[in-house]
Formats: structure tokens, C-alpha cells, sequence
């Protein structure tokens, strides 16, 4: 068994981009189609992500529209749309959902701020479980003598710099997201 950084530096940089997704859900006051992706509707006996039921677009800076191709998953989706986090109140027009964007008030800025934070601390437990496979591998490998006591020692070293460096990465995605929350 061989030891490489660059499997361990993959699955940090996929917490990194998962942040990201998770972080293009949040609001900042401008309609976002990556907003609704979050949002999952009971339909056909199982949950699905709503861009299994409609498409999602953008017709103007503060409205969504989600256009069902299933006439009778219009009511799911407008319960799945209100029971979300997001704060949202869809108008029913048809099969297509319009849903206007409300400014954001102070306090609703505050709690998305706190909603990056969560996410931002998922990402970086993430990162640090990782490193802690990566460090157990290092330990069973020298252990077991496939690999030099200073190898080990090197390795925890360049694991540990590349955990840093991510979880530098994911401090500079949550400040810069927190930023444009809090931007009136």
C-alpha cells in the first residue's frame, strides 16, 4: 500500500467545492436559480430535487420562476418551496410557480451570515476528518513497516499544510459570502 497526498488533497478540495454549492444557495438578495437546488418536493411516493420537476429560471433580478411539467406536482412543489428555509412565497400562476424576492432585512442578513457559518464548519469537520484518515493511514503504513519513521513524519507534514491550506480556503469563501449577505 502506497501513500498519496493527492487522494487525501482531492477529498479536501471536494468539502471546498461543496461549500461552494451550498453556499450558492443562499441569498443574498439578488433571485438566484442555484437558490431553489436545495429544495426537495415529495412526489410519485419518493423526495426529489426540484429540478427533477420543473426548470428554474431567472426573468428578472429579484423573481424566480419554476415551470412544472407535471400539472399535478404544482401543489407539492409550492408546499416544498414554503416549507424551505429560504424564507419564500410562491404565486401560483398555472404550472409555473412566480416567486418574488424580498429585500432582506437586517435580522434575515444576520441569520444567513450564521446559516454560512454552519455550513462553513460542516466543511471544515469535513476537511479534518481527512486529514485524520490521511494521518491513521501514515501511522498503519509505518507501523507496519511499509514506510521509514522520517517518511511518516514528512508526510503528516505535508497533510497538515494542505489542511491548512483548505481550511484557509474555506475561512476566505464564508468571509467573502458573508460579506455580500451583509451588503444592503
Amino acid at each position: 500500500m502506497t501513500f498519496k497526498l493527492s487522494d487525501y488533497r482531492k477529498r479536501m478540495d471536494g468539502a471546498l467545492n461543496s461549500l461552494r454549492k451550498e453556499f450558492g444557495g443562499l441569498r443574498t438578495g439578488r433571485a438566484n436559480a442555484a437558490l431553489l437546488d436545495g429544495v426537495v418536493v415529495s412526489a410519485y411516493g419518493s423526495e426529489m430535487p426540484l429540478n427533477q420537476i420543473g426548470s428554474v429560471s431567472v426573468p428578472e433580478p429579484r423573481m424566480l420562476t419554476v415551470s412544472v411539467w407535471d400539472k399535478t406536482m404544482v401543489g407539492p412543489v409550492e408546499k416544498a418551496l414554503r416549507q424551505s428555509s429560504l424564507g419564500l412565497n410562491p404565486v401560483v400562476d398555472g404550472t409555473t410557480l412566480r416567486i418574488p424576492m424580498p429585500p432582506l432585512t437586517e435580522e434575515r442578513r444576520r441569520d444567513l451570515a450564521k446559516v454560512a457559518g454552519t455550513y462553513s464548519e460542516n466543511a471544515k469537520i469535513a476537511v479534518r476528518n481527512v486529514r485524520r484518515d490521511a494521518m491513521n493511514t501514515l501511522k498503519r503504513l509505518e507501523k507496519d513497516g511499509e514506510m521509514s519513521e522520517n517518511e511518516q513524519k514528512a508526510h503528516e507534514k505535508d497533510v497538515q499544510s494542505a489542511t491548512d491550506e483548505v481550511v484557509g480556503k474555506i475561512d476566505d469563501a464564508l468571509a467573502h459570502k458573508s460579506e455580500e449577505i451583509m451588503q444592503v
